[in-house]
């Protein structure tokens, strides 16, 4: 059996009728829970440290997901920082009786690996090697410069005050 890349991570799940909203499609709550654990476990594995959630970026819930699906995440680390990785996924529908597959979601984790005191740790500098790690990583650094100036911007229209709950 070939193994997949440390930085690599594929999970299957079969959609089951507890995970239903109201209209008998799976519950976008339910995907975005998997969505996160997939998150977690890649990240934890390639920086072999406890991972917490940063951010989440470009949710996009492109098609309704069936109960009775078997629903495919691939995720991989597209960029790491000193701390901090992007994990990339992307969701895969696929209904069993038609034999069909469809790309269903896709999304950006931010993920920050942290030492036994919650503090940030360092974690393992990726390496991108083939042209598709090559091209993800450098997506993965525009999104986080398109984070950071819109963290910017949101700041100055703040006035450098923390929102207030209303």
């Amino acid at each position: 059996m070939e193994s997949l890349k440390s930085h690599q991570l594929t999970m299957t799940v079969l959609m089951t009728p507890d995970m239903a909203n109201f209209s008998g499609k799976v519950h976008g709550g339910a995907i975005l829970k998997l969505l996160d654990q997939v998150a977690y476990a890649c990240g934890s594995r390639y920086a072999g440290k406890y991972v917490v959630t940063l951010s989440v970026d470009q949710v996009m819930f492109r098609q309704a997901i069936n109960v009775g699906e078997l629903v495919t995440f691939l995720a991989s680390v597209n960029h790491t920082g000193t701390s901090s990785m992007e994990i990339g996924i992307k969701v895969v529908a696929e209904d069993i009786r038609k034999q069909s597959v469809r790309h269903a979601n896709s999304c950006f984790f931010t993920m920050v690996a942290v030492d036994d005191d919650g503090r940030p740790s360092p974690v393992p500098a990726l390496e991108p090697g083939t042209p598709d790690e090559i091209r993800r990583f450098a997506a993965a650094r525009l999104r986080r410069e398109l984070r950071e100036e819109m963290e910017q911007r949101h700041a100055a229209l703040l006035g450098n005050r923390e929102p207030t709950a209303r």
